[in-house]
C-alpha cells in the first residue's frame, strides 16, 4: 500500500488487519468504540504493548526485500519514491529502533528535496485546480443527472457507459442494429468478468451493474435522457446528423455531448436549436480505464452545463481538464507536432526504435510510433486527412505514415506498422527502413546520423512550443491543465510534472533558443514549422521562470476563450 499509494475501503482494512471494528455510521462510532471497548474487557484481551515492534521483521524470508526489489524495480523507471520507501521498510525491519527511525527521516529529506518531489507536488495541486471554473462560483445551480445515453455501443461508447454504471447511473445505450448492440453489451459483460476474476468486483456487483445497462435501437428511449453523449465515427457529416435527430427528440435541458477527439464543437453546436446545451466530453481509450476527460468548452455552452459537465466527470471517477475548441483541443493538438517532428526525424535518417528510446528513456510509458501503433495508423491518418488544409504545404508532413496507412499496415491490429509484431511484441522492419530512404530520396531530404540529444530536442521542444501557444490562444486555462492532460492521456511522467513544468526544468531561454537554432539549422522545413510561440518570446524577454499567461502590449493574445469564462 505504501509503494502504490492505492487506497482501500474500511472493508478491506478490515480483512488487512488494519482495522479492528467498522461502525456501521458516523452516528453510532462512539456507541461501536465503547461496545468494543468492554467486549475486549470482557474477554480479558491481553493489552497491546506500548513499546516498538522488538521483530518486525519476524517470519520474513531474509531475502524477501531484496527480492522484491529485484522484481519490482524495473517498473519505477526512473522514479525516486518507490526506491527510498523500499529502503525505509528495510530500515524498519532490520534495525533498531533508533537507527531505524533516524533512516526514515534522512530518506525523507532527500525525497522532499529532490525534483521529482517538487513535480509530484506541482501535480497535486494542479489537479485541485482544475476544478475551478473562472467565473462560475460554487454556488450555481447544477442539472440533474438521473439518466444517461450513450449512443454508439462499440469500445468507446461501450467504456463510456460503463463508467456511469460504475457510479450507478442508469444508461441507456443505442446502437442502430441490433447485432453491434450485442456485441458492445457481451464486450462490456466480458470487461466485468475480468474485474470480478481479479477480485475488484463481487459478482453481486457485477450483476447491479449489468442491471442497470439498457440496450436499445430506438432513439425515442433517449427522450428522457438527462445527458446524451454520441460515440459515433470521428467524421463531421455523421456527427451533425445525430445532434439533429437528437434536437428533436431529447428533453428541454438535456445536456448534448460529443465525444469528438479533435472535431469542431461549435459546428457540430451549430445544426441544433439549442447550442447552449452542447458540450465535448473526449474520453480516452479505453474509457472505463482512462482518468482524464477533456471537457470542451463550445462559443455557446451555458455556465450551468460546464458545470454539471465537470461535477458529473467527478462523480464517475475521472479527472477533468477544461478546453476550448480547436482542432485537436488540447491533447491531440499538441500531439501533432510531436509527432510530426518523430516522422520527419525517421525521413532525415533515425529509426522509429531510436526515436521512441529517446522518448521512453525520459519515462515516457510510450514513444511516439509505439503510441501510434496502438492507437492505429488508419485511426491517425482519418485524423490527420481531416486537417489537411494546416499541413499541405509540407509534402514530408507524416508521409511515412500515409505510406503506412496505403499499404494497408495499420498497427499492432493488423501485425505491421511501424514495427513487426509478433503478439504484442515488435521489432524493426527492414521495409520501414527502405520505404523511408525512399521517400526521403523523393522528398529530397537528406539523410544523416543522428543523436539523441536532436531527437529529444526536436520531440519535446515542440510539444512544449505548441502548448505555451494553446495557453496564449485561451485554449487552456492553466499551464497546469496541460500537464494533467499529458500526464493522464499520453503517458508523460508525472515525476518529470508533465511538459509544460518540465520545461521550467530545462528552462524557457532554452527551450526559446533550441526552437530558434533548428529554425536555422532546418532550412526550409525549419522555417517552415519551427517558429516560437509569441508568449514563449514574451516570457524569455520579460526573465519569467514559470509558463503562465503574459499579455502582448498590442491586443495580439488570443483570450477570447479566457474573457468567455469570466
Amino acid at each position: 500500500m505504501i509503494l502504490s499509494g492505492e487506497q482501500v475501503d474500511a472493508q478491506t482494512a478490515r480483512l488487512l488487519g488494519i482495522l479492528d471494528r467498522i461502525a456501521p455510521s458516523a452516528e453510532q462510532l462512539l456507541d461501536e468504540a465503547k461496545a468494543y471497548a468492554y467486549e475486549l474487557i470482557g474477554c480479558c484481551a491481553p493489552a497491546r504493548p506500548a513499546e516498538a515492534w522488538p521483530e518486525p521483521a519476524e517470519g520474513l524470508p531474509d531475502d524477501f526485500l531484496a527480492r522484491y526489489r529485484a522484481e519490482h524495480e524495473p517498473r519505477w523507471k526512473s522514479r525516486l519514491a518507490p526506491r527510498l520507501v523500499l529502503s525505509a521498510m528495510e530500515a524498519a525491519c532490520l534495525l533498531p529502533l533508533e537507527e531505524g527511525l533516524a533512516q526514515e527521516m534522512a530518506l525523507f529529506k532527500r525525497a522532499e528535496a529532490s525534483r521529482q518531489s517538487k513535480a509530484l507536488r506541482h501535480v497535486f495541486f494542479a489537479e485541485r485546480e482544475a476544478a475551478r471554473i473562472p467565473g462560475i462560483g460554487e454556488d450555481i445551480r447544477l442539472r440533474r443527472i438521473d439518466k444517461v445515453a450513450i449512443i454508439g455501443a462499440g469500445t468507446m461508447g461501450g467504456g463510456i457507459a460503463m463508467n456511469f454504471a460504475n457510479a450507478g447511473i442508469p444508461v441507456a445505450l443505442l446502437e442502430l442494429e441490433g447485432e453491434a448492440l450485442d456485441r458492445g453489451l457481451t464486450q462490456i459483460r466480458k470487461n466485468y468478468e475480468v474485474s470480478l476474476k481479479r477480485g475488484k468486483l463481487t459478482a453481486e456487483q457485477m450483476q447491479q451493474r449489468m442491471e442497470l445497462l439498457f440496450g436499445t435501437l430506438d432513439y425515442a428511449d433517449l427522450a428522457d435522457a438527462d445527458l446524451v453523449i454520441e460515440a459515433v465515427f470521428e467524421k463531421m457529416e455523421i456527427k451533425q446528423q445525430v445532434f439533429r435527430t437528437l434536437d428533436k427528440l431529447c428533453k428541454p435541458g438535456a445536456i448534448l455531448a460529443s465525444n469528438t477527439s479533435s472535431l469542431d464543437v461549435d459546428a457540430i453546436a451549430a445544426v441544433v436549436s439549442r447550442p447552449q446545451d452542447v458540450i465535448g466530453l473526449h474520453f480516452f481509450s479505453p474509457a472505463n480505464v482512462m482518468r482524464l476527460l477533456e471537457v470542451v468548452r463550445g462559443q455557446a455552452t451555458a455556465p450551468d452545463v460546464l458545470a454539471t459537465t465537470m461535477a458529473i466527470a467527478r462523480r464517475i471517477g475521472k479527472l477533468p481538464v477544461i478546453s476550448g475548441v480547436c482542432f485537436g483541443f488540447i491533447g491531440n493538438r499538441m500531439l501533432e507536432p510531436y509527432a510530426r517532428e518523430a516522422h520527419r526525424l525517421v525521413l532525415e535518417g533515425a529509426t522509429p526504435s531510436q526515436v521512441d528510446a529517446v522518448l521512453t528513456g525520459l519515462d515516457l510509458n510510450m514513444g511516439v510510433f509505439s503510441m501510434l501503433d496502438l492507437a492505429g495508423i488508419d485511426v491517425n491518418f482519418l485524423i490527420r486527412s481531416s486537417n489537411r488544409a494546416a499541413s499541405a504545404h509540407d509534402e514530408s508532413y507524416c508521409r511515412l505514415g500515409d505510406e503506412l496507412y496505403a499499404m494497408g499496415r495499420y498497427g499492432q491490429k493488423s501485425g505491421r506498422g511501424f514495427y513487426l509484431y509478433q503478439g504484442r511484441n515488435r521489432q524493426e522492419d527492414d521495409e520501414v527502413e527502405a520505404l523511408s530512404a525512399r521517400l526521403a530520396d523523393e522528398l529530397q531530404v537528406s539523410r544523416r546520423r543522428i543523436g539523441e540529444q536532436e531527437i529529444h530536442d526536436r520531440c519535446l521542444f515542440m510539444l512544449i512550443n505548441e502548448g505555451i501557444q494553446l495557453l496564449d490562444e485561451g485554449i487552456a486555462l492553466r499551464a497546469s491543465d496541460i500537464d494533467l492532460v499529458w500526464i493522464n492521456g499520453y503517458g508523460f511522467p508525472a515525476h518529470l510534472g508533465g511538459p509544460m513544468h518540465y520545461a521550467e526544468h530545462l528552462g524557457l531561454d532554452k527551450i526559446l533558443s533550441g526552437i530558434q537554432h533548428y529554425r536555422r539549422a532546418l532550412g526550409e522545413y525549419g522555417e517552415m514549422w519551427f517558429r516560437p510561440a509569441p508568449l514563449l518570446e514574451r516570457l524569455v524577454a520579460a526573465g519569467r521562470k514559470r509558463i503562465e499567461r503574459l499579455p502582448a502590449q498590442s491586443a495580439g493574445a488570443n483570450l477570447k476563450f479566457l474573457e468567455r469564462v469570466r
